[in-house]
This record gives C-alpha cells, sequence and structure tokens, in this order.
C-alpha cells in the first residue's frame, strides 16, 4: 500500500512513557509509527522528559523527537489550574495542565504542518484537541478508557469488547471509530510467529513460564511473584523467563531472586525478541495492559494480574470470556497463584482450553486496518 504519492506524509504522535504511566503507550505507538515509516511517511514524536521516558528508544528506531521540559517548578505551578479546569482522572500524568501543554506543542506542530496528528494520553481530551486542531489537516485519538470527550476524525480503542457505541457522545459524529481487540496495535513478528506459536500449544505442556509484569512494574510485583512461587508444583523440568524493561526500578532485585528459585530462571531487560519468547512460551503471568494482546495473538495462556486501575476491565472481559485467569494482585501471596497454577499442571486440557479461546480474539493484523485509514 502506498500511502502518498506526490509528497512525504507527516506525522506527529503525543504519546507520553513515565514510570508513573509504564511504557505501553509509546510503545503502541512505535509500532504505527514504525509501518508507517516502512510506507514513506515522516514520524516526529512530542514527547515529555518524565523519569522513565522512552525518548532514546524512539530517536533508535529512526523517529524525530521534541521534548518537552519536566520541570518540577513548572509542574507545582501548574497544580492549581490542574484543579480548576475540569481534571481528569489521569491528569497528573501529565506533569501540567493541557492548556500548557498544548502552547507547548502548537509551536512544534505548527512548524511541521503534519497531515495527522495522533494522540495516545489519557490526560489529554477534547479541549486539547481543540486547541491543536488549526495545525493539522486531521486528529487521531488512541484510547482504552471511553471516558472524556475528543476531537478527532479517527479513533481507535483497541480494548476486547469495545464497541462504537461506547463513543457516541465521546467522539464527534464524522469520527472513524476502529473498537475492539481485533485492531491491536501489534508489531508484524507477532503475526509470523502465530501459526509456530498455536501448533506448540496442542499438547498442553508446561516446561517455560514466562513473567512480564509491564515495561516497568513499579511497584515490584514480578519479586513477590517468584517468591510465591517458590513451593508450587512447577515441574522439575520448568524453565522461567523473567521479562523487564530497561526503565524498570527493581531490575537488580528481580535477578538476585531469580538466583535463589528452584528452577532455571533468567531474568532478561530489554528484549528484542517478545513474539519468539511469548512462542517458545507455555504459560505467561502477566499485566492485564498492552501486552494482553500479544499473548493472545500468540494463543499464550495467561495468568493476567492488574497493576492498574485502567487495566480492570481487560482482566475481567479477558476472564469472563474464558480467555484468561484473573488474579488480584492483592492474592499474589495468599496460595492462589500456586494453586492456579498447580490446576494447569493437573489438567492440560485447560491449559489448552486458554491457548485456544485467547487466540480466536487477535490475529495480529490491527496494524494494518489503522494504516488503511490514515491516507489523505
Amino acid at each position: 500500500m502506498v500511502i502518498q504519492s506526490n509528497a512525504t506524509m507527516k506525522i506527529v504522535f503525543r504519546v507520553d512513557a513515565s514510570i508513573q504511566m509504564g511504557t505501553g503507550h509509546v510503545m503502541r505507538c512505535l509500532t504505527l509509527a514504525d509501518a508507517l515509516k516502512a510506507h514513506g511517511a515522516e514520524c516526529h514524536f512530542i514527547c515529555r522528559e518524565h523519569p522513565g521516558n522512552l525518548i532514546a528508544l524512539i530517536t533508535e528506531r529512526g523517529h524525530q523527537v521534541s521534548p518537552l521540559s519536566n520541570s518540577q517548578q513548572l509542574q507545582k505551578v501548574k497544580n492549581s489550574a490542574l484543579e480548576k479546569n475540569g481534571q481528569l482522572a489521569h491528569s497528573a500524568w501529565l506533569g501540567t495542565s493541557q492548556d500548557e501543554d498544548a502552547e507547548l506543542c502548537i509551536s512544534i506542530v505548527k512548524a511541521l504542518s503534519p497531515h495527522w496528528l495522533i494522540v495516545d494520553h489519557y490526560a489529554l481530551d477534547i479541549r486539547w484537541g481543540k486547541s491543536l486542531r488549526p495545525y493539522c489537516k486531521k486528529i487521531m485519538v488512541i484510547d482504552d478508557l471511553a471516558d472524556r470527550q475528543h476531537d478527532c476524525d479517527l479513533l481507535l480503542d483497541q480494548t476486547f469488547m469495545r464497541n462504537s457505541a461506547d463513543y457516541t457522545d465521546l467522539a464527534p459524529e464524522h469520527c472513524q471509530l476502529l473498537c475492539g481487540a481485533q485492531y491491536a496495535l501489534l508489531r508484524p513478528e507477532f503475526a509470523e510467529w502465530r501459526e509456530y506459536s498455536l501448533k506448540r500449544r496442542e499438547k498442553g505442556q508446561l516446561e517455560h513460564l514466562l513473567i512480564n509484569l509491564g515495561g516497568v512494574d513499579k511497584d515490584n510485583i514480578t519479586t513477590q511473584i517468584l517468591k510465591s512461587l517458590v513451593d508450587c508444583a512447577l515441574p522439575s523440568s520448568c524453565r522461567i523467563s523473567v521479562v523487564m524493561g530497561t526503565t524498570a526500578p527493581w531490575v537488580k532485585e528481580v535477578q538476585q531472586q531469580a538466583l535463589k528459585m528452584p528452577w532455571k530462571t533468567e531474568a532478561k531487560v530489554g528484549v528484542n525478541n517478545m513474539a519468539e519468547l511469548m512462542a517458545n512460551s507455555d504459560l505467561a503471568i502477566g499485566a492485564a495492559g498492552a501486552t494482553s494482546w500479544e499473548r493472545c495473538c500468540l494463543g499464550l495462556p495467561t495468568i493476567m494480574i492488574v497493576v492498574a486501575e485502567n487495566q480492570k476491565l481487560i482482566a475481567e472481559e479477558l476472564n469472563g470470556a474464558s480467555a484468561s485467569l484473573f488474579l488480584e494482585k492483592e492474592a499474589i501471596n495468599l496460595q492462589v497463584l500456586s494453586s492456579y497454577i498447580e490446576n494447569l499442571v493437573r489438567s492440560p486440557d485447560n491449559l489448552i482450553k486458554l491457548g485456544k479461546v485467547s487466540a480466536n480474539i487477535v490475529n495480529g493484523l490491527g496494524v494494518n486496518a489503522a494504516l488503511k485509514e490514515i491516507t489523505l
């Protein structure tokens, strides 16, 4: 597909990563940006310099970045503005007010004059969109919450069971809505590994356990899980792989606990072959964030843990569809996790069923659907 024939299409992304909000928003925007770049587009990111930002990674992937200051003084000055101007549930994630953020972004976007401005941020809504509208041709919003109004021409919400009716009063009438897990923005390697991954699950073996609590895991839930597993009846031949992001604050603690495990346990940081790792795993213990759709695409049976309030809907819906097991993080140390795993060891059919149901939810081709809509 050629997205433009007579000039380079310019795309601007407004998205952040931090210790507080995690890395998922930037990672899915990077997936879309990489796909757009492969089709000839020029992608530019605007990111605030929060602790735990992924600006260096974005640059490494060949995209331009305009950083926004994360001055603590600026944040204190704007606290009162946040209170007065209709604070959103995740307003604190922005580090300033929407007006201030918009003012800084306008000078960047105006100079670039992009065909599309793509916004993926829980702390931005219709007010920010209207401020930026005069300086771009079209606006796309990537969201999961359906909890605020937007000014946009295209909206993508990859939440399982999400439908257009959820945005009836939140998006303009002319807005094209892409709702549901079939639109999950996954890197192409997940679709490439899908057939292999589904095939190897037919025996229901549990020989490789994968643990990934997102890119940050600010509460060190990974160490809690490892300690909880020490007395679990995993097969003696089982091996455990732990995957953590480069900005995760508890890497050393996790690595120390990995050395104490009864099974061969490896803690990996900043991997670039996640699809391959998932495809060669038999069970995952993971956060109910964007990685959920990667696991579903590969039919990877999962014990899902909610590490942030905005993940609860995903976990409840997937659990209700028998596509995953749901564990409250408060129950990690109460033998519930061990009982889940021991159940799956005793009943391989349940492991097989979890994989088959989850694989029917995502096929890994959501980026293609988004690309078709991002045209002049």
